[in-house]
C-alpha cells in the first residue's frame, strides 16, 4: 500500500512537471523557458525536475513523448475513418504533415525537439510509427493494393517523406503555402506504390 502510494506520488509529480514544461515550451520556446518558473508554477522544486528527468533536456524529451502519444491517437482516428486502408495510410500521413500548422506541435516537436534532441527519425515514437506503417504497407501488399516491395523500406520512405514535409512546413516563413506544396508532392510521391486500378 505504501509502495503504491509512493508510485502514485511520483507519477503525479512527473505529470505536473510534464504539463508545466509543455506550457512553458509552447509559450516561450525551449531556450527561454525557465526551470525555476516552471517548477514554482506547480509548487515543486528544481530538484524534483532533476530527480525525475535528469535535466531540462530530459523534460523536453518527456514532453515530446507525451505529445507523440496524443498525436498518434489522433492519427489512428484519421486512418480508421478512411474508406480503404490505402486511403487511411494517405490520410494519416497528410494529417501528420498538417499538424505542423499547430503552434504547440510546431514549436515543441518540430522546431525545438530536433534542435535539442537531434534527428527525430531516431526518437522512440518515430520507431513505433515505423512499425505500424510497415504493418499497414505489408497488409496493402498482401491484398494486392500496393506493388510487392520491401514493406519496411517503403514504410521508411513514406514516414521519412511525411516527417521531412512537416519539418519543412514548421520551419518555413509561410507554413500554409508550403503545406499545400508539400501535400501535393507527397500524394504524387506515394502514389507510385499503388498498383493501377487499386485504391
Amino acid at each position: 500500500m505504501v509502495r503504491r502510494r509512493r508510485d502514485e506520488m511520483i507519477e503525479e509529480t512527473r505529470g505536473k512537471l510534464i504539463a508545466a514544461g509543455r506550457r512553458a515550451f509552447a509559450a516561450k520556446g525551449y531556450a527561454a523557458a525557465s526551470m525555476d518558473e516552471l517548477t514554482a508554477e506547480v509548487g515543486l522544486t528544481r530538484g524534483a525536475l532533476y530527480h525525475n528527468f535528469g535535466d531540462k533536456k530530459g523534460l523536453l524529451r518527456a514532453v515530446i513523448e507525451r505529445m507523440d502519444v496524443e498525436m498518434s491517437a489522433r492519427l489512428r482516428e484519421v486512418a480508421d475513418r478512411a474508406e480503404t486502408p490505402w486511403l487511411g495510410l494517405i490520410d494519416e500521413s497528410i494529417a501528420y504533415i498538417e499538424m505542423a500548422l499547430e503552434p504547440e506541435i510546431q514549436r515543441i516537436v518540430l522546431l525545438d525537439g530536433p534542435a535539442v534532441l537531434g534527428d527525430p527519425s531516431g526518437w522512440p515514437g518515430q520507431n513505433t510509427c515505423l512499425v505500424a506503417t510497415t504493418r499497414t504497407i505489408q497488409a496493402l501488399i498482401d491484398s494486392g493494393t500496393v506493388h510487392p516491395v520491401d514493406a519496411e523500406a517503403a514504410a521508411r520512405l513514406v514516414n521519412g517523406a511525411a516527417l521531412n514535409a512537416a519539418l519543412w512546413v514548421a520551419a518555413s516563413d509561410d507554413p500554409p503555402a508550403v503545406l499545400a506544396r508539400a501535400v501535393e508532392a507527397f500524394r504524387c510521391l506515394v502514389s507510385g506504390l499503388l498498383r493501377k486500378g487499386r485504391e
